[in-house]
């Protein structure tokens, strides 16, 4: 069966683009050409800097011939119905055969295609797939229509089998596909001949070129960790740089170079991200240090002089670009050292967003909560929390993170310790922003808890009272990654906190200063109030609370209808529970992946404290080990039977049976043993309810499960008689009320 060679060879294509144009490559030629009838045995795709490149071996020599049949309209039909069906089916009228069904005669069609040569489909499925190849941005050139990423030079294209290979015939804009190809740029030029795959990838290998960007990142990462090795040293792991330099070569010479001793002071961060942002070079590190003293740079060719020439050149562009690196860390050091003042009063006049004010304004706003968060962090410090809070984002005015703006953190950490701030407080400019993702770890220093719980709170209920609330796959604020971020914070660190309290005290700042602030009297009321939110924990009470105490005071301040504090306040509650909801929608996916059901997290969040996110999970987790038992999956079942039973009695009788059951009136010793269960049950469920011993609870929980199964295999519970009716339905409202105390089982799906 024959194979399929194709190369589209052309200008440097961008790295960051090389991996996702194989794949297109691959799959939108396979696609086209298996919905043309050619289908294959294996498929590869490669990228180098200047060709993309695919094989297909196993093809079939020509697609095979189809036979279709169409059902077409009554012979009577009209003459419109009858040309539609013509156009469709391609023939005409004396081709269409007339045949007898139980509804009349009727129009068949009868279809046949031949089959077509392989080299035919190809050179059409190709052609459309290079007129519209999904590349991100595209360019024109010379007079064609072509749009290519680079300027599009040559294709390659070949059917082979044992008889030999093929040219597929093909033009496209002037570009005449043929059976040659070019090696390395530099070390190997002229054009060569090739007769297959095999043929191809040996002669590209002579001409100085690796086709695998999995062999060439190989290739450096092995060179390169060998030669930090040999030089007593050790080479900083970056996997993103690696996929990008494995992209910019096509026959990488891996060559080590020395930092100049004038820049070994600079902090090992900035010397990595100006090396690699800059100049695409890996770092080597002093394992005994940590400092960055030597760097790793990839060549495109080999030279006569081992690279020295090469290595003197990158080494001079480096010492530029550290000399302003250098220039940058020294005056800020100075800021810094004078306290960071000045960086703090200028992030008054940095825009955070145009509705939620300054970045000043904000981080006030979390220096305030970061306090609040404190008490409720195990070893962290009020007063600290707010300091640590205060200063955590004083580096993005300072010029290196405005150079490198993904040293932000990073660079705080170094000048709070140079302003003299102890390393608990200075690790929070470091650690507040984390996690920022799914797998990015998550801070335990409890001053840096408390601060990163509360910045990423106050960004939830920013947006959340401006309603700029994710939408469907849009979020350009990360407020998911925030949400999760909160979740994560809480949960690793087994924080016992109620966030409704948090979220309701935060909107309502948030609300406030959203309409211009408040007055001396709002002031004073929402001191109040906050300490109501603090000693209660329930903003409506709250809030309803200080507004009668302000008006039971003759001298005391006007809250009337005009009052902002009032105005404001009733909207908090509506946009906590929104709030409130997605941290619960994104629990659930987190929860997920943990192999914990969506449904399950559904019966604990309609219980009590679901604000508690740790007793939340840990409800959830236990009630999820249950169900994953026989006792607990059955259990389930009967008591869903007892709820239908007991529900549908209580909707006909137009009563409630909630009258406690009387194990006199009982009639059978199945009945009497679920009396007996449920009295143990009872017994071991409320103390360990109160001790929050969640495995405790399930586990009497689903120790009913034996009794109740008996009890519904002999007992008809709509008796005829009406005392006995009624005394069992009063007991199936026990069964209820117990299972519904451990989780709201009705949630539960199956």
């Amino acid at each position: 069966m024959p194979e399929l060679l194709i190369e589209l060879f052309s200008e440097e294509i961008p790295a960051r683009m090389q991996k996702r144009a194989a794949e297109d490559l691959k799959k939108r030629m396979t696609d086209g050409l298996v919905e043309a009838g050619l289908t294959y045995a294996g498929a590869a795709a490669f990228a180098t800097p200047r060709r993309l490149v695919l094989t297909l071996d196993g093809l079939l020599g020509q697609s095979p011939a189809l036979r279709e049949e169409r059902k077409g309209p009554r012979v009577d039909a009209p003459a419109q119905a009858i040309e539609g069906f013509l156009r469709g089916a391609g023939l005409s009228r004396d081709q269409l055969e007339e045949r007898d069904t139980p509804k009349g005669a009727v129009f068949f069609a009868v279809i046949e295609k031949p089959g077509r040569a392989a080299g035919e489909i190809v050179a059409e499925v190709l052609e459309d797939v290079i007129r519209n190849f999904p590349w991100p941005k595209s360019m024109r050139w010379g007079s064609g229509s072509l749009r290519w990423v680079r300027p599009l030079q040559s294709i390659l294209c070949l059917l082979s089998d044992e008889a030999g290979a093929t040219v597929v015939p093909l033009e496209i804009d002037g570009i005449v596909a043929g059976d040659s190809t070019e090696g390395h740029r530099f070390m190997a030029p002229g054009r060569f001949s090739v007769s297959g795959f095999e043929d191809y990838a040996s002669k590209l290998k002579r001409a100085f070129v690796q086709l695998s960007g999995e062999d060439r990142s190989a290739h450096i990462w092995a060179d390169a960790t060998n030669m930090a090795f040999g030089a007593g040293l050790e080479l900083v792991e970056d996997a993103g740089l690696l996929a990008e330099v494995s992209g910019l070569v096509e026959w990488p010479v891996v060559l080590m170079g020395d930092i100049d001793h004038a820049f070994l002071g600079l902090p090992a961060e900035v010397l990595q991200t100006s090396m690699r942002e800059h100049q695409k070079f890996f770092s080597v590190k002093n394992p005994r240090t940590g400092r960055i003293e030597k760097f790793i740079t990839v060549a495109n060719r080999e030279t006569t002089d081992h690279g020295a020439t090469i290595l003197a050149g990158n080494q001079k562009v480096l010492s530029a670009r550290l000399s302003d690196a250098k220039f940058f860390w020294e005056n800020d050091l100075r800021v810094a050292q004078a306290g960071m003042k000045d960086w703090l009063q200028s992030l008054d006049n940095v825009t955070f967003h145009n509705k939620l004010g300054s970045q000043g304004e904000r981080i006030a706003r979390i220096s305030a909560l970061a306090g609040e968060l404190a008490d409720f962090v195990p070893g962290a410090d009020a007063v600290q929390a707010v300091e640590a809070a205060r200063i955590a984002k004083a580096d993005l005015s300072s010029e290196m993170v405005y150079e490198f703006p993904e040293l932000q953190g990073v660079m705080g950490r170094y000048y709070a310790e140079r302003a003299g701030y102890s390393q608990d407080v200075a690790d929070v400019a470091r650690d507040h922003y984390a996690p920022l993702g799914p797998s990015d770890d998550v801070p335990t220093a409890p001053l840096s808890v408390a601060v990163a719980l509360a910045d990423k709170l106050d960004t939830l209920t920013g947006f959340w009272a401006i309603d700029e609330k994710p939408t469907g796959s849009k979020d350009p604020y990360a407020l998911r990654r925030a949400a999760l971020g909160v979740i994560r914070l809480v949960l690793d660190n087994d924080l016992r906190l109620s966030l409704d309290r948090f979220v309701d005290f935060q909107l309502l700042k948030q609300k406030i200063q959203l309409n211009g602030g408040a007055s001396a009297e709002d002031l004073q009321a929402l001191g109040d109030l906050l300490k109501e939110i603090a000693d209660h924990g329930v903003f409506g009470a709250a809030l309803q609370a200080v507004k009668a105490r302000f008006q039971a005071q003759a001298d005391g301040p006007d809250l009337g209808e005009g009052s902002l504090l009032l105005r404001v306040g009733d909207m908090v509650p509506d946009l906590s529970t929104d709030l409130l909801s997605f941290i619960h929608d994104r629990l659930k996916v987190y929860l997920r992946d943990q192999g914990i059901r969506h449904d399950v997290i559904d019966a604990c969040l309609a219980m009590p404290g679901s604000d508690d996110l740790t007793l939340l999970v840990k409800r959830a987790r236990a009630l999820s080990q249950t169900l994953a038992t026989e006792d607990g999956e059955n259990l389930i079942q009967g008591f869903k039977r007892a709820n239908n039973i007991l529900t549908q009695a209580e909707e006909a009788d137009g009563v409630e049976y909630s009258f406690g059951p009387d194990v006199k009136f009982a009639e059978t010793d199945s009945e009497r043993a679920v009396f007996s269960a449920l009295d143990v049950a009872e017994a071991a469920i409320k103390p360990a309810m109160a001790a929050e011993d969640f495995a405790a609870a399930m586990h009497a929980m689903a120790a009913l499960r034996a009794p109740l199964d008996a009890f519904f295999d002999d007992v008809k519970v709509n008796a005829d008689n009406q005392a006995v009716r009624r005394n069992r339905l009063n007991l199936l409202h026990r069964i209820r009320e117990i299972c519904l105390s451990v989780a709201d089982l009705t949630r539960i799906e199956g």
